[in-house]
């Protein structure tokens, strides 16, 4: 059997390969129909590994790509495939994005299990999540809760809801509905009052700089209106922190050539918040994500600001 034409890097979790599958679907394609041209590699990654503390404690949401980019930059695949809100915000030096999938719902799910909603839960209850935001939103919403830190894929926290070791936890809508999971879902946060993560629900696709082959590939697979939004919330982050360790939330919207956003910093108890919003042109969307940033940054008091390290 002749070797692949293209090689891609992934995690080996259920939802990461349903991403890199897409992917491999969409390249199978646009190479001619042959399945055999694409083979899809499975790297164990840091982030994986480790699943006795929060990330933040560990290194931050690069231990997610860590494992792939050297496999990458050593020639081993020829993209990687990422959910784009795992991205460090600095990619790794001879690496850049590639291509950004159409991005799929960005709301938050609740699944309870003790109570359908938020605002249902008891006093007091145990609220399962791995994301600083999601905690810092749930404590915004209700003090009263307590929020414990909740790793694994989507299946494992499902499957430690059902055991009781939480009432309720969090998940992204994206993440459920691609993998078939969406009826667990027992309320949608709406995204004016619980913001997602900067990148959720949009799939992110790296290649070598300067492999022309491998990204002239990937071209038709890439959202030119997905891209300016991710380009926007990604200069949000990188102005403000470039890791897990400060709770961010933020959304860039595109409707034809016009760009919105809104981005907000959270203490971790969800008792303050500095928000920011601008609005301009699609074309001009690292631009105006940075400007957002500073602008957010400027306004963020010092105590608060000394978390972003």
């Amino acid at each position: 059997m002749p070797a692949p034409l293209l090689r891609i890097g992934t995690r080996g979790s259920p939802l990461a390969l349903w991403q890199a599958n897409t992917v491999r679907d969409g390249l199978v394609a646009a190479l001619g129909g042959d399945p055999d041209t694409v083979e899809i590699v499975v790297i164990k990654t840091t982030g994986d590994v480790i699943q006795d503390r929060p990330l933040s404690e560990a290194g931050g949401k690069g231990l997610f790509v860590k494992e792939i980019d050297e496999a990458l930059l050593g020639g081993r695949v020829d993209l990687a495939v990422h959910s784009a809100k795992d991205l460090p915000t600095d990619l790794a030096e001879g690496t850049g994005l590639a291509a950004v999938l159409p991005r799929a719902d960005v709301r938050d799910a609740l699944i309870g299990g003790s109570a359908a909603t938020l605002d249902a839960l008891p006093q007091g209850a145990v609220v399962g999540t791995a994301s600083l935001r999601r905690g810092a939103l749930v404590r915004r919403r209700r003090p009263d809760l307590k929020v414990v830190p909740f790793r694994g894929n989507v299946q494992t926290r499902l499957d430690k809801l059902s055991a009781g070791m939480v009432d309720a936890t969090l998940l992204a809508l994206a993440g459920l509905s691609r993998l078939g999971l969406a009826a667990h879902a027992t309320e949608i946060l709406p995204e004016d009052d619980f913001p997602p993560a900067l990148g959720q629900g949009a799939v992110a696709v790296t290649a070598r700089v300067g492999d022309e082959r491998t990204r002239e590939a990937l071209g038709g697979l890439d959202c030119v209106a997905t891209a300016a939004a991710l380009a926007c919330e990604r200069a949000f982050l990188k102005i403000l922190d470039g890791s897990c360790r400060t709770p961010i939330a933020g959304l860039a919207r595109v409707e034809g050539d016009a760009l919105a956003f809104r981005g907000l910093v959270l203490s971790e108890d969800g008792a303050r918040t500095v928000e920011g919003e601008i609005r301009g042109g699609a074309t001009d969307a690292e631009r105006l994500g940075a400007e957002a940033g500073r602008d957010v940054r400027a306004r963020t008091p010092a105590d608060l600001l000394a978390a972003f390290g």
